[in-house]
C-alpha cells in the first residue's frame, strides 16, 4: 500500500473560508475515490492560508476489480418467435459492450455479465483536477490574467505525489510536480518533497505547521503561557482563535498594552477594538476586570518580536483614541437628539425611513404586549424601547464601529438616565443575530427583538423582496429564525394573525403602514409569511423525527408558533408509548373523515341514535372547557388518547355516510368539530406508526 499526496497553493485565502474549504476538499476526494473503486485508509486533511491538501494514507496500487450484471429487456422483447435476437437485445449487447452470444437468460430477463479489471489508480488519479479541485465551491470567488476559471484565489502551484512518482494533471497553466513553497518569509519558495509521507515534516522544516489542528494547538499553548506569566485571566474567543490560526502558517505569541486611561471607555469598545478590529485577545484580571494589555500571535519566529508589538500597540492606541474622542462626544447629546435624525436615514428607499420603522415596530409590540398581558410597567418599557431603540445609528461612535450598534444603545440609554430594563432590552435588539447566536436574557428585549424582526420580514415580503434559493440579502431567514427562537425560549403565547388583525384594525391608516398596506390586508401574502416563518422551525428541530415534522407544520391556520411548538413536543414525547398507533389510528380516522364534511352546521342531538352518538359529542363538549395544547400540553394530550375507545365505539356502530342526509351530516359535523381540536396536533395521517 502507498500514500498519496495532494497540495493545492493558492494566494492568501480569506480566513473564515480556509477550514470549510479543506472539508469541502476530503469530502469530494474521499467521494472521487469510492466512485473509482479506489481503495484507502484515511485521508488527512492540511490547510494553512496559502495551500489545502490532502495525504490518503494506504491507496490502493488499482481499483478494485468488479463483477457486473445488468438487466436488459424481458425475453420477450429480445427474441422474436424464431429465438432469434431483436433490436432490442442487440442494442443492449452493444451499449453493454458484449456480443449477443454472451446475453444469459435467466428471470425471463436478458442480463449482461462483465469482469471490470482493475486499473493502475494513478490513471485515476490524473483526472483529480477536474473532477475534484475544479468541482470546489465557495462563497468568493477570483478571476487572474485572461483565465476563465473562478476560484477561491488564484492557484500558483500543485503537488500530486503517490510515493515518490508524480502524478501529472495540470490546471489552467499550472502543472503538478513535487515542489511546494515554504513560509512566505522565512522559509524556501521551492521547497522538494521527495516522499508523499514527508510531506508535513518537509513543511516544519520550513516554518509551516500544515496540520491545522496541531497549529491552534501550538497557538493556545503559548496563549496560555504568556497569561499565566502574567497572572492574566484570559478567555479564549474560539472563532477569534478560528480567525487567528487560518491567517498564520508559523504561529508565535506575543503580549502588548496600552494606556491605562481607555479603561474609562466601556468594555465592549476596548474588546472590539482589540478583538473584532485587530484580532487580539483580551485579558482580564481574576476578579473579571479588563486590564490594559493584550496577547496576539504573528505569523514568523520570534525574531525582531519587540518591533512587531510595537507596531500593534501603535495601531491598536489609534483606535482607543478614536474610540474615546467618540464616546465623549456622543455624551455631550441626549437621546431625543439622536432620535431625531433617525427621520434622515432610510430603512429602505421602498418602505420609508428608519422612524417610520421604529413606529411599526411600536405598534407591533403594542399587539404582542395586549396578546401575552404585560402588566402595565411592562408595556410602557416596551413602548419607550421601540420608540428610541434605534437611536444609536446616529451616534459617532457607531458610525466609526458600526458592529457595535444596538450595544452601544444599551450603555448610552442608561447613561442618559433610561432604566435598566429599557437600556437592557435595547443592548439585545439585534440578539441572535446569527443562527446559533446568543439569545435575549431579558423578556423585554426579546419582545423588541421579536418585533424588529417581524417588521423586517412583513415590510420586505411587501416590496417582493423575498428570498429565493440562496439569495436572502435582507437577512430575511436569520430574522425568521431569531423569531421562532425567541418564541421557544420565552414560549410567548401569541398568533400573527391576531397581530396582524389588531394593526389593520387599530394602525394601518397610520403613515409608517403606508406603503405595506397590502402585507396586512392580504390573506395569501399573509399566508406566505408565516409558512416563511414557520419553516425555520424544521431548522431548530433538526434532531427531530421529519414525520413529526411534516404532520405538525402544515396546521398554521391561526399562526401561534408555540402552539406548534407545543405539538411537536407532545409527539416526540408520546412516540414510544404502547398505545400510540391505537391512540393515533383513532384520531386519524376522524379526521379523514371529517374532510367529507364541506359544510358545518350545528349538531341537533335529536338525531343521535344510540349511546355512541352521545359519548362523542359529550366529550367533544368537554374538550372545549379543557386547555388548550399551549397551556397545558401534557393534560391536552391525555384528553384527546383518552378518547381512543370512545372513537372506536362511534365508528363500530354508525355509519357516517348514512342515507338519511340529515343524520349524515349530522355525524360529519360532529366529527368535524372533534377534529377541531385533534387538529391542534397537525395532520395525523403524515405520522409514520408502527
Amino acid at each position: 500500500m502507498s500514500d498519496y499526496l495532494l497540495e493545492v497553493g493558492l494566494e492568501e485565502m480569506p480566513a473564515h473560508l480556509v477550514t470549510s474549504s479543506e472539508r469541502q476538499l476530503v469530502d469530494l476526494l474521499e467521494k472521487f475515490l469510492k466512485k473509482n473503486r479506489v481503495s484507502f485508509n484515511k485521508i488527512v486533511p492540511y490547510s494553512t492560508p496559502r495551500r489545502l491538501a490532502l495525504l490518503v494514507k494506504n491507496i490502493a496500487l488499482s481499483t478494485q476489480a468488479v463483477d457486473e450484471e445488468n438487466r436488459g429487456p424481458s425475453l420477450k422483447i429480445a427474441k422474436n418467435q424464431s429465438g432469434e435476437w431483436t433490436k432490442a437485445a442487440i442494442g443492449f449487447a452493444h451499449g453493454q459492450k458484449i456480443d449477443t452470444d454472451d446475453l444469459i437468460e435467466k428471470d425471463g430477463y436478458v442480463y449482461a455479465q462483465k469482469h471490470i479489471d482493475g486499473i493502475d489508480s494513478k490513471l485515476i488519479l490524473k483526472n483529480i483536477g477536474s473532477q475534484v479541485i475544479e468541482k470546489m465551491r465557495f462563497s468568493t470567488y477570483m478571476r487572474w490574467a485572461n483565465f476563465d476559471l473562478e476560484y477561491i484565489r488564484p492557484i500558483r502551484w500543485l503537488v500530486s505525489l503517490f510515493d515518490e512518482e508524480v502524478v501529472p494533471f495540470k490546471i489552467l497553466n499550472v502543472v503538478s510536480d513535487r515542489y511546494s513553497r515554504g513560509h512566505r518569509f522565512l522559509g524556501h519558495q521551492k521547497l522538494e518533497i521527495k516522499k508523499a509521507d514527508q510531506y508535513e515534516t518537509s513543511l516544519k522544516k520550513e516554518f509551516v505547521i500544515v496540520d491545522s489542528d496541531k497549529r491552534k494547538q501550538i497557538i493556545v499553548d503559548q496563549l496560555k503561557d504568556l497569561a499565566k506569566k502574567n497572572n492574566w485571566v484570559l478567555k479564549i474567543d474560539q472563532n477569534l482563535l478560528e480567525e487567528v490560526n487560518n491567517i498564520v502558517e508559523y504561529p508565535t505569541a506575543f503580549a502588548g498594552s496600552f494606556d491605562k486611561k481607555y479603561l474609562q471607555l466601556p468594555d465592549i469598545v476596548l474588546i472590539t477594538s482589540m478583538r473584532d478590529n485587530q484580532r487580539f485577545f483580551y485579558v482580564t484580571d481574576q476578579q473579571g476586570a479588563l486590564l490594559p494589555y493584550f496577547v496576539s500571535v504573528r505569523n514568523g519566529d520570534s525574531n525582531y518580536l519587540q518591533n512587531v508589538v510595537s507596531g500593534n500597540e501603535k495601531v491598536l492606541v489609534a483606535r482607543l483614541e478614536d474610540a474615546e474622542f467618540f464616546y465623549n462626544e456622543d455624551l455631550k447629546r441626549s437621546i431625543d437628539y439622536f432620535v431625531k435624525k433617525t427621520d434622515h436615514l432610510v430603512f429602505h428607499e421602498k418602505i420609508g425611513s428608519m422612524t417610520q420603522h421604529m413606529q411599526r415596530v411600536e405598534e407591533i409590540a403594542l399587539s404582542l404586549s395586549s396578546q401575552l398581558k404585560l402588566d402595565k410597567n411592562e408595556t410602557e418599557d416596551l413602548v419607550r424601547a421601540s420608540e428610541i431603540y434605534k437611536f444609536d445609528l446616529n451616534t459617532a461612535m457607531v458610525g466609526e464601529f458600526s458592529e457595535l450598534q444596538g450595544k452601544m444603545a444599551g450603555i448610552y440609554a442608561e447613561k442618559f438616565g433610561e432604566n435598566k430594563q429599557v437600556s437592557a432590552a435595547l443592548g439585545e435588539q439585534y440578539l441572535p443575530d446569527s443562527s446559533e447566536g446568543d439569545l435575549p436574557k431579558s423578556k423585554l428585549g426579546a419582545l423588541l427583538s421579536l418585533s424588529d424582526k417581524l417588521d423586517q420580514i412583513f415590510a420586505f415580503f411587501s416590496i417582493g423582496q423575498v428570498p429565493k434559493g440562496s439569495n436572502d440579502p435582507y437577512g430575511l431567514r436569520r430574522a425568521a429564525l431569531g423569531i421562532v427562537r425567541i418564541i421557544k425560549e420565552f414560549s410567548f403565547d401569541f398568533s400573527l394573525n391576531k397581530l396582524v388583525s389588531d394593526i389593520s384594525k387599530n394602525s394601518l391608516d397610520k403613515e409608517c403602514f403606508s406603503k405595506l398596506k397590502k402585507t396586512y390586508t392580504s390573506e395569501s401574502n399573509l399566508n406566505s409569511i408565516i409558512d416563511f416563518i414557520v419553516d425555520r422551525i424544521r431548522q431548530v428541530e433538526n434532531n427531530t423525527r421529519y414525520d413529526i415534522l411534516d404532520t405538525v407544520l402544515t396546521k398554521t391556520e391561526t399562526g401561534n408558533i408555540l402552539s406548534l411548538f407545543k405539538s411537536i413536543g407532545l409527539l416526540k414525547k408520546h412516540a414510544d408509548d404502547s398505545d400510540f398507533r391505537d391512540v393515533i389510528e383513532s384520531l386519524s380516522r376522524v379526521q379523514n373523515l371529517s374532510k367529507k364534511n364541506t359544510e358545518y352546521k350545528p349538531i341537533d342531538e335529536t338525531l343521535f341514535v344510540n349511546d355512541s352518538e352521545k359519548n362523542l359529542y359529550a366529550a367533544s363538549l368537554k374538550l372545549a372547557q379543557q386547555k388548550d395544547i399551549v397551556d397545558d400540553p401534557e393534560d391536552f394530550y391525555q384528553k384527546l388518547a383518552s378518547l381512543k375507545n370512545v372513537i372506536n365505539d362511534y365508528f363500530q356502530e354508525n355509519m357516517i355516510m348514512d342515507n338519511d342526509e340529515k343524520i349524515r351530516v349530522n355525524r360529519l359535523s360532529q366529527l368535524s368539530l372533534l377534529n377541531s381540536y385533534i387538529s391542534k396536533l397537525g395532520s395525523l395521517n403524515k405520522l409514520i406508526i408502527k
